[in-house]
C-alpha cells in the first residue's frame, strides 16, 4: 500500500487505523505523512469513544437532554475533514481538536 491509501486508512475505524498502522511499520523510509494522519485518526478515535460514553450516561440519566446526541454528526464531520486530508496528502490538523494530537500518542512514531 502507498502512503496515501494508508494515510485514509488511518481513519476508517479501529480496524483500518490497526492495518494502516501494522503496514506502516513495514514500509522504510518511515513516512511523515502515515504518522501524522495516525496520531490524528488514533486522536479523533479517543475523542468519540470517550464522548459516545459520557453522551450515553448523561442521556440514560437525564432523558430531556436526547438533542446532545447530535454531537455524534460532529465528529463524524471533523472525521471526515481528516480523510479530507489524507486524501489530498496534506498535514493538516483536524479542526478544533487536531492540534491536540500531534505530539501526543509517541508509540506511533
Amino acid at each position: 500500500m502507498n502512503n496515501k491509501t494508508l494515510s485514509i486508512l488511518s481513519y476508517i475505524t479501529i480496524i483500518g487505523w490497526i492495518v494502516a498502522y501494522v503496514k506502516s511499520k513495514e514500509v522504510t523510509p518511515k513516512s511523515d505523512l502515515v504518522t501524522y494522519h495516525l496520531k490524528q485518526g488514533f486522536g479523533i478515535f479517543l475523542i468519540s469513544f470517550i464522548i459516545n460514553i459520557i453522551l450515553s450516561v448523561v442521556v440514560s440519566i437525564v432523558p430531556a437532554l436526547f438533542f446532545l446526541s447530535y454531537v455524534g454528526y460532529a465528529i463524524l464531520i471533523l472525521w471526515i475533514f481528516g480523510i479530507i486530508n489524507a486524501a489530498n496528502e496534506q498535514k493538516k490538523p483536524i479542526p478544533v481538536i487536531g492540534k491536540i494530537f500531534e505530539d501526543k500518542f509517541d508509540f506511533v512514531n
